[in-house]
């Protein structure tokens, strides 16, 4: 799902760069499921409701657009990095409402790296995910930072 590159380590990271986290689509059955497990409100989980409301139809909660872009980033980058958490999100933005039969696509981009000077055995990346539809819309964007490892010592990896 990346580039083809792995992004094991702090150091892998630069400003600018951007990431390619794949695809997935989501059916009305998806939607309607997690939403009557998290958002619960009339348009994600109640079509004559939804059909009703100013969408038209069934919309998937924010919340399950980002659990779904937070999946792919796990999938497409984290899994493999040194990942070692994060210290918050600095914001979240639902552009568009995300339908069932949406393919929704997920871009990483860089923003900002800054090596711990109190840590060194770690780093701080800031990044912004976009999420998009298959018509090319952002839909949904997460702007916040984690931490990663530092390459060890002699650059071999552990």
């Amino acid at each position: 799902m990346s580039d083809g590159r792995t992004y094991r380590y702090f150091e892998d990271f630069h400003v600018g760069q951007e990431i390619d986290l794949g695809e997935r689509s989501v059916s009305e059955d998806e939607i309607i499921a997690f939403a009557r497990a998290f958002d619960p409100q009339p348009f994600h989980v109640d079509r004559a409701a939804a059909g009703a409301s100013i969408y038209g139809g069934v919309i998937a909660s924010g919340w399950h657009t980002c659990s779904m872009m937070m999946r792919m980033v796990v999938d497409g980058l984290m899994c493999d990095a040194s990942s070692m958490g994060s210290p918050g999100l600095d914001g979240v933005r639902w552009l568009k409402p995300l339908r069932a039969g949406d393919t929704l696509k997920v871009r990483y981009l860089t923003t900002r790296v800054k090596a711990s000077a109190s840590k060194p055995d770690r780093g701080v990346v800031w990044s912004k995910w976009v999420g998009s539809n298959q018509h090319g819309e952002d839909v949904c964007t997460i702007e916040g930072m984690g931490m990663f490892g530092r390459r060890p010592a002699g650059g071999a990896d552990a």
